[in-house]
């Protein structure tokens, strides 16, 4: 896993506030938005009791951002309500809503972190410089234990897929 500070966009190093998260450790809190009919709230608490994967980007609005939705939008099509499935970034809810509606993003539920940057600043993924996420992936258990954590080192590049879908089918396999 890489590590805050040790991280690039477009090939210059960024800061990356609060503490980097590792697998082990008890996921901290978050209090992210998604419109569904009107505003709504998904915290931690909300999550537990399955399998969890969380696939932060930096914009909805940008190429790589948009594969990496769309991408593990279709490998977690596969599951079923088996698992919670939230990309997590600093857009509007509304803006997440209308993209997954228009790409047909339906095995997610989009989650905005717009409203104070908590999930950013506790999960070691706000960069400092430019006020929006790191690329990030973290898979949680059904306790709310951290069991993969993916700083993607060059935030212009996509996450390593295979690993975390490999983390979550574990998960499965274990529940």
């Amino acid at each position: 896993m890489s590590r805050p500070g040790a991280v690039t966009f477009k090939g210059n190093p960024i800061t990356l506030a609060g503490n980097a998260i590792q697998a082990g450790q008890a996921a901290p809190d978050f209090k992210l938005h998604f419109f569904e009919g009107g505003m709504k709230a998904i915290t931690l608490a909300d999550v537990k009791g399955k399998p969890t994967i969380l696939s932060v980007v930096p914009s909805l609005d940008t190429p790589v951002c948009q594969v990496q939705t769309k991408k593990f939008n279709e490998a977690i099509g596969k599951l079923g309500d088996k698992i919670n499935a939230l990309p997590v970034s600093l857009d509007l809810p509304f803006a997440m809503n209308r993209f997954c509606g228009a790409e047909g993003i339906t095995n997610i539920r989009s989650a905005s972190d717009y409203q104070d940057r908590n999930f950013g600043n506790n999960w070691g993924t706000l960069i400092e410089e430019l006020k929006i996420l790191t690329r990030a992936t973290f898979v949680l258990d059904a306790d709310g234990t951290v069991c993969y954590a993916e700083y993607v080192p060059e935030v212009t590049q996509e996450p390593n897929y295979a690993a975390a879908m490999e983390a979550l089918q574990g998960q499965l396999q274990t529940a």
